[in-house]
Order: C-alpha cells, then structure tokens, then sequence
C-alpha cells in the first residue's frame, strides 16, 4: 500500500473514557439492523445490487426508516441519552433545540475501528435523493482521517495481510468482499 498509513491500535490499555458512546453506538447499529430485517424495499436495493444476506451479515449493513426521529424516539429518553446521541452524530440540534435523526430513509453501512467496535456510520439513498451518500461527522470516536472502512472486515478473513487495495466506497468493498477478494478497504 503507498501513501496510505494502516490505523494501529496506539497503546496496551484501551480506555475506558468512552465506553458508554460505544455502548450506545452498537445499540443503533444492531437497531438498524433490525430495520433492514423488516424492510422490503432495502432488502431489494441490496439485491438489486447484488449483496446477498451473508454478506450484509458479515458487514452488519441495516437501513434507517423514512421517519425523522426514529433513532431518537427509540434511544433519546431522556436529555442525557439525546446528548449522547448527539456527541456520536446521530442527531442534529435545530436552531429552536429541539432535535431530528440525520440518517433517514438510507442503507447504513457501519463504521468500524481496528478492534471491530461501530464508531460511526455511512447511509447511502435508496433512490435519486441527494445527497447520494451521507456519514457521520468527526466525533471524539470517529476521525475519517485515520480510518479505512472494511479494514477490520480484511482482518478477519485474512491472518496476514500482505497488500490492500484502496477502493472508492462501502459498495465497491462490500462487493468485492462478497467474491472472496478480501484485501480492500475504502478511505
């Protein structure tokens, strides 16, 4: 790989500061999940794409609802949980306080670290709306910068990787993924 810096773990002790962020990320991402179980119109979008189960599976892919206030309604009980939310970008505060969803009506492609923990996500449209892809913000969990989507995946299925191959995004990973090509990851 040239010019690209693999992410590795700094340090032997892994922090606890977070743990509750996430906590509370894996409970959306499993939530999400769920979603994609009882959602025709995704699950044919994926396989329309070509993503068979397995794959969406071993990538925990899920979908959001059309709704604005899904993830808030069923995870923002209280004022405490809605900050949280709103620490892992998950929410957006309007100008009168009050709080929506940012992801709505979209494929989600979870975001892992190299420990395989959910540290942000990406949401891609189902149809034409713009815009076509959407992630979540730099939270204290989540630098773009320093991660590679897939990485973590590439781990798992291959002891000692010898070369990535950098690919443009979550679908052209997932795709290739699905045919046993396992050395790819996207920035």
């Amino acid at each position: 790989l040239m010019g690209i810096e693999v992410p590795r773990e700094k340090g032997q002790h892994p922090t606890h500061r977070y743990d509750e962020l996430f906590e509370l990320l894996a409970k959306v991402e499993r939530y999400y999940q769920s979603n994609l179980k009882n959602n025709d119109t995704a699950q044919a979008y994926l396989k329309g794409r070509g993503i068979d189960g397995a794959t969406a599976k071993r990538f925990g892919i899920g979908c959001t609802s059309t709704g604005w206030s899904a993830v808030l309604d069923k995870l923002g009980t209280s004022n405490k949980m809605t900050e949280r939310l709103l620490a892992i970008g998950l929410v957006i505060r309007k100008e009168n306080n009050n709080y929506y969803d940012r992801f709505r009506d979209r494929i989600i492609f979870p975001i892992r670290d190299s420990r395989g923990r959910c540290i942000g996500f990406g949401g891609r449209v189902m149809g034409n709306d713009d815009p076509k892809y959407l992630n979540s913000p730099e939270t204290a969990l989540f630098h773009k910068g320093r991660e590679l989507y897939g990485l973590y995946e590439a781990r798992q299925a291959i002891r000692n990787i010898e070369k990535l191959v950098v690919v443009e995004g979550y679908m052209d990973v997932i795709s290739l993924a699905q045919y046993g090509i396992d050395f790819i990851v996207a920035t």
